[in-house]
Protein backbone atom coordinates (compact mmCIF):
# COMPACT_ATOMS: atom_id res chain seq x y z
CA UNK A 1 0.00 0.00 0.00
CA UNK A 2 1.20 3.47 -0.46
CA UNK A 3 2.35 5.52 1.75
CA UNK A 4 -0.29 8.25 2.22
CA UNK A 5 1.79 12.18 2.06
CA UNK A 6 2.61 13.62 5.40
CA UNK A 7 -0.49 16.61 6.41
CA UNK A 8 1.04 20.09 5.04
CA UNK A 9 1.43 22.09 8.36
CA UNK A 10 -0.66 24.72 8.58
CA UNK A 11 1.93 27.85 8.85
CA UNK A 12 3.40 26.73 6.01
CA UNK A 13 0.40 26.99 3.93
CA UNK A 14 -0.39 30.06 5.60
CA UNK A 15 2.58 31.77 4.73
CA UNK A 16 2.54 30.21 1.13
CA UNK A 17 -0.86 31.47 1.19
CA UNK A 18 0.04 35.34 2.33
CA UNK A 19 2.83 35.66 -0.26
CA UNK A 20 0.76 35.05 -3.15
CA UNK A 21 -2.38 37.61 -1.51
CA UNK A 22 0.50 40.03 -0.82
CA UNK A 23 1.56 40.07 -4.51
CA UNK A 24 -1.88 40.12 -5.85
CA UNK A 25 -1.99 43.73 -3.69
CA UNK A 26 -4.78 42.34 -1.17
CA UNK A 27 -3.81 44.51 1.99
CA UNK A 28 -5.06 42.53 4.85
CA UNK A 29 -3.04 39.30 3.36
CA UNK A 30 -1.89 37.64 6.67
CA UNK A 31 -5.07 38.09 8.35
CA UNK A 32 -7.03 36.37 4.83
CA UNK A 33 -4.78 33.70 4.13
CA UNK A 34 -5.77 32.56 7.95
CA UNK A 35 -9.06 32.72 7.15
CA UNK A 36 -8.79 30.88 4.31
CA UNK A 37 -7.06 28.04 6.29
CA UNK A 38 -9.68 28.01 8.71
CA UNK A 39 -12.42 27.84 6.39
CA UNK A 40 -11.05 24.76 4.44
CA UNK A 41 -10.14 23.29 8.29
CA UNK A 42 -13.69 23.37 9.08
CA UNK A 43 -12.28 25.75 12.51
CA UNK A 44 -12.43 28.97 14.21
CA UNK A 45 -9.44 31.51 12.79
CA UNK A 46 -8.23 31.36 16.46
CA UNK A 47 -8.03 27.49 16.65
CA UNK A 48 -5.19 27.21 13.51
CA UNK A 49 -2.06 27.21 15.94
CA UNK A 50 -3.76 24.02 17.44
CA UNK A 51 -5.05 22.26 14.22
CA UNK A 52 -3.70 19.57 12.27
CA UNK A 53 -2.09 19.97 8.82
CA UNK A 54 -3.61 20.09 5.62
CA UNK A 55 -3.75 16.78 3.38
CA UNK A 56 -3.51 17.39 -0.77
CA UNK A 57 -7.12 18.53 -0.96
CA UNK A 58 -7.28 20.65 1.20
CA UNK A 59 -3.86 22.60 0.31
CA UNK A 60 -5.44 22.57 -3.51
CA UNK A 61 -8.64 24.01 -2.06
CA UNK A 62 -6.21 26.65 -0.13
CA UNK A 63 -4.76 27.56 -3.46
CA UNK A 64 -8.40 27.61 -5.34
CA UNK A 65 -9.58 30.57 -3.17
CA UNK A 66 -6.76 32.23 -2.93
CA UNK A 67 -5.69 32.18 -6.63
CA UNK A 68 -9.65 33.31 -7.40
CA UNK A 69 -9.01 36.40 -4.85
CA UNK A 70 -5.63 37.04 -6.54
CA UNK A 71 -7.46 37.05 -10.26
CA UNK A 72 -9.78 39.84 -10.25
CA UNK A 73 -10.01 40.54 -6.43
CA UNK A 74 -13.45 38.68 -5.81
CA UNK A 75 -14.35 39.85 -1.92
CA UNK A 76 -13.10 37.21 0.60
CA UNK A 77 -16.80 36.83 1.85
CA UNK A 78 -17.90 35.74 -1.48
CA UNK A 79 -15.24 33.05 -1.98
CA UNK A 80 -16.24 30.96 1.74
CA UNK A 81 -19.66 31.62 0.95
CA UNK A 82 -19.74 33.53 4.52
CA UNK A 83 -19.78 36.95 6.66
CA UNK A 84 -19.63 37.83 10.40
CA UNK A 85 -22.66 40.31 11.42
CA UNK A 86 -22.28 40.77 14.60
CA UNK A 87 -23.55 38.30 16.93
CA UNK A 88 -24.38 36.56 13.32
CA UNK A 89 -23.18 34.43 10.52
CA UNK A 90 -24.84 34.73 7.51
CA UNK A 91 -24.82 33.43 4.20
CA UNK A 92 -23.24 36.16 1.09
CA UNK A 93 -22.75 36.04 -1.98
CA UNK A 94 -22.97 37.27 -5.52
CA UNK A 95 -25.66 40.05 -5.70
CA UNK A 96 -26.05 40.98 -2.06
CA UNK A 97 -24.08 43.82 -0.19
CA UNK A 98 -21.49 42.02 2.14
CA UNK A 99 -22.23 42.85 5.63
CA UNK A 100 -19.88 46.08 7.10
CA UNK A 101 -18.96 46.21 10.99
CA UNK A 102 -19.83 50.13 11.15
CA UNK A 103 -23.55 48.83 10.59
CA UNK A 104 -23.08 47.10 14.18
CA UNK A 105 -23.28 50.49 15.86
CA UNK A 106 -26.87 51.01 14.32
CA UNK A 107 -27.99 47.58 15.53
CA UNK A 108 -26.70 48.48 19.35
CA UNK A 109 -29.00 51.67 18.37
CA UNK A 110 -31.88 50.55 17.53
CA UNK A 111 -32.05 47.74 19.88
CA UNK A 112 -31.54 50.37 22.72
CA UNK A 113 -34.36 52.34 21.91
CA UNK A 114 -36.71 49.42 22.10
CA UNK A 115 -39.28 49.49 24.91
CA UNK A 116 -37.67 46.71 27.70
CA UNK A 117 -39.04 42.91 26.54
CA UNK A 118 -42.36 42.83 28.79
CA UNK A 119 -43.17 46.15 28.63
CA UNK A 120 -46.60 45.62 26.62
CA UNK A 121 -46.57 43.94 23.60
CA UNK A 122 -43.49 42.33 21.15
CA UNK A 123 -42.37 45.68 19.11
CA UNK A 124 -42.36 45.65 15.68
CA UNK A 125 -39.60 46.68 13.65
CA UNK A 126 -39.06 46.60 10.08
CA UNK A 127 -35.68 46.44 7.88
CA UNK A 128 -36.02 48.71 4.57
CA UNK A 129 -33.17 47.63 2.32
CA UNK A 130 -32.51 44.32 3.93
CA UNK A 131 -30.24 42.50 1.73
CA UNK A 132 -28.44 39.84 3.60
CA UNK A 133 -30.58 40.89 6.54
CA UNK A 134 -28.12 41.81 8.62
CA UNK A 135 -30.22 44.59 10.40
CA UNK A 136 -33.64 42.48 10.83
CA UNK A 137 -31.91 39.13 11.30
CA UNK A 138 -29.63 40.63 14.08
CA UNK A 139 -32.69 42.54 16.14
CA UNK A 140 -34.71 39.19 15.74
CA UNK A 141 -31.48 37.21 17.13
CA UNK A 142 -31.44 39.91 20.14
CA UNK A 143 -35.35 40.14 20.54
CA UNK A 144 -36.76 36.94 20.00
CA UNK A 145 -40.06 38.87 21.43
CA UNK A 146 -39.66 41.04 18.42
CA UNK A 147 -41.89 41.01 15.52
CA UNK A 148 -39.54 41.56 12.54
CA UNK A 149 -40.10 42.38 8.63
CA UNK A 150 -37.56 42.81 6.14
CA UNK A 151 -38.54 44.42 3.05
CA UNK A 152 -35.93 43.99 0.06
CA UNK A 153 -36.69 44.44 -3.58
CA UNK A 154 -33.84 43.08 -6.01
CA UNK A 155 -33.76 39.25 -7.18
CA UNK A 156 -30.60 38.12 -5.72
CA UNK A 157 -30.58 40.05 -2.41
CA UNK A 158 -33.96 38.69 -1.53
CA UNK A 159 -32.64 35.00 -2.46
CA UNK A 160 -29.68 35.70 0.11
CA UNK A 161 -32.19 37.41 2.60
CA UNK A 162 -34.75 34.04 2.42
CA UNK A 163 -32.13 32.19 2.93
CA UNK A 164 -30.81 33.78 5.93
CA UNK A 165 -34.06 34.17 7.33
CA UNK A 166 -34.41 30.55 6.94
CA UNK A 167 -31.20 29.61 8.39
CA UNK A 168 -31.70 31.78 11.69
CA UNK A 169 -35.36 30.13 12.38
CA UNK A 170 -33.73 26.59 11.93
CA UNK A 171 -30.96 27.80 14.51
CA UNK A 172 -33.97 29.15 17.00
CA UNK A 173 -34.12 32.82 16.39
CA UNK A 174 -37.73 34.37 16.00
CA UNK A 175 -38.62 34.13 12.78
CA UNK A 176 -38.07 37.10 10.39
CA UNK A 177 -40.79 38.08 8.05
CA UNK A 178 -39.42 38.93 4.14
CA UNK A 179 -41.33 41.18 1.99
CA UNK A 180 -40.58 41.54 -1.86
CA UNK A 181 -40.99 44.87 -1.93
CA UNK A 182 -39.33 48.19 -2.73
CA UNK A 183 -38.76 50.43 0.35
CA UNK A 184 -39.59 53.72 -1.07
CA UNK A 185 -42.93 52.93 -2.08
CA UNK A 186 -45.37 55.64 -0.14
CA UNK A 187 -48.35 52.03 0.47
CA UNK A 188 -45.47 49.72 1.66
CA UNK A 189 -46.73 47.38 4.73
CA UNK A 190 -50.07 49.25 5.19
CA UNK A 191 -51.24 46.60 7.96
CA UNK A 192 -48.47 47.83 9.69
CA UNK A 193 -49.15 51.83 9.21
CA UNK A 194 -49.08 53.92 12.59
CA UNK A 195 -47.40 50.86 14.63
CA UNK A 196 -43.91 50.26 14.11
CA UNK A 197 -41.55 50.72 16.70
CA UNK A 198 -38.62 51.11 15.57
CA UNK A 199 -37.12 51.62 11.37
CA UNK A 200 -33.40 50.79 10.60
CA UNK A 201 -32.16 50.79 7.21
CA UNK A 202 -28.77 50.72 5.51
CA UNK A 203 -29.90 51.59 2.14
CA UNK A 204 -27.71 52.40 -0.73
CA UNK A 205 -26.30 55.86 -0.01
CA UNK A 206 -22.83 55.84 -1.58
CA UNK A 207 -22.87 59.14 -4.14
CA UNK A 208 -22.16 58.15 -7.81
CA UNK A 209 -18.61 57.53 -8.21
CA UNK A 210 -15.72 55.15 -9.69
CA UNK A 211 -13.58 55.38 -6.77
CA UNK A 212 -13.94 52.34 -4.58
CA UNK A 213 -11.87 49.40 -4.37
CA UNK A 214 -11.78 46.69 -7.12
CA UNK A 215 -13.20 44.40 -4.63
CA UNK A 216 -16.20 46.95 -3.57
CA UNK A 217 -16.80 48.03 -7.32
CA UNK A 218 -16.36 45.37 -9.90
CA UNK A 219 -18.50 42.80 -7.32
CA UNK A 220 -20.87 43.72 -4.86
CA UNK A 221 -23.95 45.50 -6.72
CA UNK A 222 -24.65 48.43 -7.84
CA UNK A 223 -28.01 49.01 -6.41
CA UNK A 224 -27.16 48.18 -3.02
CA UNK A 225 -24.13 50.50 -3.48
CA UNK A 226 -25.50 53.71 -5.18
CA UNK A 227 -27.70 56.46 -4.02
CA UNK A 228 -27.33 58.69 -7.30
CA UNK A 229 -25.29 61.46 -6.93
CA UNK A 230 -26.05 62.99 -3.87
CA UNK A 231 -26.06 59.57 -2.27
CA UNK A 232 -29.52 60.83 -1.38
CA UNK A 233 -32.23 58.94 -4.20
CA UNK A 234 -33.32 56.09 -1.81
CA UNK A 235 -33.17 57.59 1.24
CA UNK A 236 -34.97 60.52 0.60
CA UNK A 237 -38.33 58.67 -0.36
CA UNK A 238 -37.32 56.12 2.28
CA UNK A 239 -37.74 58.26 5.37
CA UNK A 240 -41.49 59.42 4.03
CA UNK A 241 -42.12 55.82 4.06
CA UNK A 242 -41.10 55.33 7.51
CA UNK A 243 -42.82 58.27 8.90
CA UNK A 244 -45.46 56.44 7.72
CA UNK A 245 -44.80 53.09 9.46
CA UNK A 246 -43.79 54.40 12.90
CA UNK A 247 -45.79 54.90 16.32
CA UNK A 248 -45.65 58.24 17.79
CA UNK A 249 -42.44 57.97 20.13
CA UNK A 250 -40.97 55.26 16.74
CA UNK A 251 -37.09 54.94 16.74
CA UNK A 252 -35.61 55.96 13.44
CA UNK A 253 -32.24 54.86 12.17
CA UNK A 254 -30.51 55.42 8.77
CA UNK A 255 -26.55 54.52 8.08
CA UNK A 256 -25.50 56.89 5.45
CA UNK A 257 -22.18 57.77 3.60
CA UNK A 258 -19.30 59.27 5.66
CA UNK A 259 -20.16 62.57 3.32
CA UNK A 260 -23.99 62.65 3.41
CA UNK A 261 -24.08 63.14 7.49
CA UNK A 262 -25.42 66.66 7.23
CA UNK A 263 -27.51 65.99 4.17
CA UNK A 264 -29.44 62.80 5.66
CA UNK A 265 -30.20 64.81 8.68
CA UNK A 266 -31.40 67.77 7.03
CA UNK A 267 -33.70 65.30 4.89
CA UNK A 268 -35.02 63.76 8.32
CA UNK A 269 -35.95 67.48 9.50
CA UNK A 270 -37.44 68.17 6.21
CA UNK A 271 -39.84 65.66 6.51
CA UNK A 272 -41.46 67.21 9.15
CA UNK A 273 -42.96 64.13 11.15
CA UNK A 274 -39.58 63.87 13.16
CA UNK A 275 -37.97 65.62 15.89
CA UNK A 276 -34.63 64.65 18.32
CA UNK A 277 -32.42 64.33 15.44
CA UNK A 278 -29.35 63.05 15.88
CA UNK A 279 -25.73 62.32 13.89
CA UNK A 280 -23.65 59.48 14.90
CA UNK A 281 -20.40 58.58 14.51
CA UNK A 282 -18.60 55.22 13.85
CA UNK A 283 -16.22 53.58 15.84
CA UNK A 284 -13.47 55.61 13.36
CA UNK A 285 -15.17 58.71 14.23
CA UNK A 286 -16.63 59.31 10.83
CA UNK A 287 -20.07 60.54 10.32
CA UNK A 288 -22.03 57.13 10.24
CA UNK A 289 -25.89 56.82 10.50
CA UNK A 290 -28.85 59.42 11.73
CA UNK A 291 -32.06 58.64 14.35
CA UNK A 292 -34.93 60.50 15.25
CA UNK A 293 -37.80 60.31 16.98
CA UNK A 294 -41.64 59.92 15.17
CA UNK A 295 -43.08 62.68 16.75
CA UNK A 296 -47.31 62.13 16.79
CA UNK A 297 -49.66 63.76 14.45
CA UNK A 298 -50.98 66.22 17.18
CA UNK A 299 -47.71 67.74 18.39
CA UNK A 300 -47.08 71.79 17.82
CA UNK A 301 -45.78 72.45 14.11
CA UNK A 302 -43.31 74.21 16.54
CA UNK A 303 -41.22 71.18 18.20
CA UNK A 304 -37.98 71.47 17.62
CA UNK A 305 -36.49 69.05 14.98
CA UNK A 306 -32.91 70.92 14.52
CA UNK A 307 -29.92 68.25 14.06
CA UNK A 308 -28.53 68.15 17.88
CA UNK A 309 -25.28 69.96 17.91
CA UNK A 310 -22.62 67.18 18.90
CA UNK A 311 -22.54 64.45 17.24
CA UNK A 312 -22.72 61.37 19.16
CA UNK A 313 -21.50 57.44 18.97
Amino acid sequence: MDAQPAPAAVTGVVRSAARALRSAGVDSALAEAQLICAHVLGVDRSALPLADGLDPAEVAEVGRIVAARARDRTPLQYLLGRATSGRLDLAVGPGVFIPRPETELLVENALAALPAPGEGPGPIVVDLCAGSGTLALEIAHARPDAYVHAVELHGPALEWLRRNAGERAAAGDTPVEVHAADATDPALLPDLRGRVAAVVANPPYIPQTDDLPADVLGHEPATALFGGADGLVVITPLVHVAAGLLAPGGHLAVEHDDATGAAVAAVVCAQGGFGNVDQHTDLAGRPRFVTATRRAETDDDEVDQTVRKGITR
